[in-house]
């Protein structure tokens, strides 16, 4: 029977001798392999060395999502068109977490190239929620949270560009954070928007995240959007006295779009940091409502110059190079990119076209800009703001299977604005509506990931 531990007691445990590691892999293994059979959280699993383990992490088994490169391993981004692919290098990130002692578990699943919030436009294994079987992960980081819920001691690498780490954080009720864009460095991670894109850690408590973010945050040479700024030990915020934190509350994120009971058990969160001597004062963000539309023009202009690469030709699955160069591309990216996939690159290309490249795009970027200084002007006057993660619960695959392709991108509502403006947040959990977790959105101005750790730690303690 294998027995559950968090992150911080199998760090002690390594650190005093008292861990018997082979034994612990053993288990370990055996216990990934009847969860994953279970819930589908991994496409790619390792197989864990019986080795001494390195300090820091002291071999601790860490998980990938799908979209992030480890040597040898296949890397596909959860698209069938990088069937095959093994890339010849480590990401920055895996790199940093190998030469620290982790080790590597294996590929979670997610949405194809990051494209939903549910997990659900996967090309490999759709994860379901370890609370709850009949209902989503969230997405596009699904498998990596419902892994992370499910198992202990663990933690996972996410990406998020419009959420990814938040929302299912959020449905899985664990704790993600989604660092300052560039401070974790983005080479080797597979683009979906690269003005967007952030890996972060998802973890079973704040300490998880922290304990992640000291190892893979800092500067990359090897990134042209990396920040250069001096090494921070993030655990070092934990425990620290939160009162007299400011916090802003703005009012556009608690809308009639957003489940009341979701609501309710934020402002409950609210004033259970204000016992802690926090104050709060309720704000306006009026660009938010634009920040959907916005976000989905920029990102799926991106993304449909991201995904040009993948023809058949350098990546991924190859066909019969004979026929004529435009036939042999359409074919290729017909038959493999997933539905979503298509959609985003023809609704990215048509906002990029001539003509409608000012209508839409530059208008877009215009306003990502204002939204920024909503931010920064709400920043200079608060310590952190608190949003819903998301407006709802995790809902069930019976629910999503009724959606339209609107209705799902409705659901990055709350995550969207804070990722255009590359500022860091972590969703923590907050409360339960029936049964399920509700998480709570924590933002912070750039690089000031340690009061959102500050903050998420003194509530996660109430």
């Amino acid at each position: 029977m294998y027995k559950q531990i968090s992150v911080r007691e199998y760090v002690d445990l390594a650190q005093s001798g008292s861990l018997n590691y082979s034994e612990f892999i053993i288990k370990y293994s055996e216990e990934v392999e009847r969860l994953n059979s279970k819930f589908g959280f991994l496409n790619h699993t390792e197989e864990l060395e019986y080795k001494e383990p390195e300090q820091v992490f002291y071999g601790l088994p860490i998980s990938f999502k799908d979209c992030i490169c480890v040597k040898g391993v296949p890397s596909r981004a959860g698209s069938k068109i990088l069937e095959g692919y093994k890339p010849p290098f480590d990401a920055t990130c895996v790199d940093l977490i190998k030469n620290h002692g982790g080790a590597v578990l294996g590929k979670t699943n997610q949405d194809e190239f990051g494209f939903g919030s549910f997990s659900t436009n996967s090309g490999f294994q759709i994860p379901k929620n370890p609370l709850d079987p009949t209902r989503v992960c969230g997405g596009s980081s699904g498998g990596s949270a419902g892994l992370v819920a499910a198992l202990q001691p663990h933690i996972s690498l996410g990406e998020s560009t419009g959420g990814s780490i938040s929302c299912p954080a959020a449905y899985c009720g664990i704790a993600g954070l989604t660092p300052t864009y560039g401070l974790v460095s983005r080479y080797g991670l597979i683009s979906y928007a690269d003005s967007m894109d952030k890996i972060g850690p998802i973890g079973k408590s704040v300490y998880d995240v922290a304990f992640m973010l000291s190892i893979i945050g800092g500067y990359d040479t090897k990134d042209q959007t990396s920040i250069q700024k001096e090494y921070e030990f993030y655990l070092n915020y934990l425990g620290e006295d939160v009162k007299g934190f400011k916090i802003g509350i703005p009012k556009e994120y608690f809308s009639d779009q957003v489940d009341q009971r979701v609501n309710k058990e934020i402002w409950k969160g609210i004033k259970k940091l204000e016992s802690l001597g926090c104050t709060y004062q309720e704000i306006s963000l009026p660009s938010t409502k634009y920040s959907l539309p916005a976000y989905y023009i920029i990102a799926t202009s991106e993304a449909s110059t991201n995904l040009a690469r993948y023809s058949g030709m350098r990546y991924g699955v190859t066909g019969n190079p004979e026929k004529e160069m435009n036939k042999y591309f359409s074919e290729i990216r017909s038959s493999y990119f997933g539905e979503e996939a298509k959609r985003r690159i023809l609704l990215g290309t048509f906002a990029r076209m001539a003509g409608y490249r000012d209508q839409y795009y530059l208008k877009a970027m215009k306003v990502r800009t204002k939204i920024i200084k909503e931010f920064k002007a709400a920043f200079s006057k608060f310590d952190v703001l608190i949003t819903p993660t998301m407006p709802n619960i995790a809902p069930k695959f019976s629910e999503i299977d009724k959606l339209t392709p609107i209705e799902n991108y409705m659901m990055d509502i709350l995550t969207v604005a804070p990722n255009l403006a590359g500022i860091p947040m972590m969703s923590v959990p907050c409360g339960k509506v029936q049964g399920m977790p509700v998480g709570m959105h924590i933002l912070g101005d750039h690089l000031q990931e340690k009061k959102l750790i500050a903050l998420g730690d003194a509530f996660e303690g109430l």
